[in-house]
């Protein structure tokens, strides 16, 4: 009789391809926190002051989105079930990140439509989809 705990191939694929995905992340915040002169060049005036003006406070949410989805993906990788509130706190995160972004700022009209609306979507949903993924993990036995 097999083991109908051990995972299949697939959530070591997601796993896998949610933890770069969460490091990419990592990587975005230290930029935004530490830039270059190159980086900051890539960005038209209105772009930098926006950045420049956001509250420090948003800063902190952005920090514990990515890294909270990066803790929630090792955890997803070692089994354990904490991932489902570690990734809870992450998609929290995103949708205070994305929501103030989209309401109270400009940021889609400065970005436009790709970097203002597309890419906050696909991290929202990608957020969503990590919490819920883990919780099923939780259900079908594959985290301890």
């Amino acid at each position: 009789m097999s083991n109908s705990n051990k995972p299949n191939v697939g959530f070591w694929i997601i796993a896998v391809v949610a933890l770069i995905w969460n490091i990419m992340g990592v990587m975005s915040y230290l930029g935004t926190v530490y830039p270059t002169e190159e980086s900051r060049a890539a960005y038209t005036a209105e772009q930098l002051a926006l950045m420049d003006t956001a509250p420090s406070w948003l800063t902190g949410v952005f920090a514990v989105a990515v890294f909270s989805g990066a803790l929630g993906c090792l955890l997803l990788i070692l089994r354990r079930k904490w991932a489902v509130p570690i990734f809870g706190i992450s998609l929290l995160a995103v949708l205070v990140q994305v929501g103030y972004n989209w309401f109270a700022t400009d940021s889609i009209e400065v970005f436009g439509t790709v970097m203002g609306v597309v890419m906050p979507l696909f991290i929202l949903i990608v957020a969503i989809f990590l919490y819920f993924y883990s919780k099923g993990a939780v259900g079908r036995g594959w985290l301890k």
